[in-house]
């Protein structure tokens, strides 16, 4: 069994330190100053980016980081989508029969009056209208009953 410290036992030293030298504490900060100091600079490539001012050097960086971050983003983007222009002239490049028999053994079901319709649509569908003059318009629009939809 191990017996119990006690500090009572034990025999104190009168003096237990020694007083320091003298102008000890004065020369102190100088001393610790001096063994902290950063040895000279190592022989690198990147010895002038070390010479360059902090706003300078931080400044190159966000450049550096900005010119990779566009210059990832214009390679990374797929190829050039072909204009419209260029997609209609390659349909019209296409006979009209191969096109409608295509469509017609397709699963899409397209049906002879779905392609008269198709042929339809370039006509100007305004051209049917009924010409309404500015009063006509008024009286039709008034006639029309005001419902208060809040609540």
């Amino acid at each position: 069994m191990k017996t119990p410290f006690r500090l009572d036992d034990h025999p104190r030293r009168a003096h237990p330190f020694s007083a320091p030298p003298a102008d000890y504490f004065d020369r102190l900060p100088t001393r610790v100053m001096a063994r902290v100091q950063p040895g000279a600079t190592r022989a690198t490539g990147l010895g002038w980016l070390l010479a360059l001012p902090a706003p300078l050097r931080t400044a190159l960086a966000s450049t550096l980081v900005l010119g990779s971050f566009a210059a990832s983003f214009f390679l990374a983007r797929p190829a050039a989508v072909s204009t419209p222009a260029t997609a209609d002239a390659t349909l019209a490049a296409i006979p009209q029969t191969e096109v409608v028999q295509y469509l017609l053994t397709s699963d899409q079901h397209v049906s002879l009056n779905d392609l008269t319709v198709l042929a339809a649509t370039d006509q100007d569908l305004t051209a049917s209208f009924l010409p309404a003059s500015s009063p006509e318009l008024e009286e039709a629009l008034e006639s029309q009953p005001i419902e208060d939809t809040y609540l």
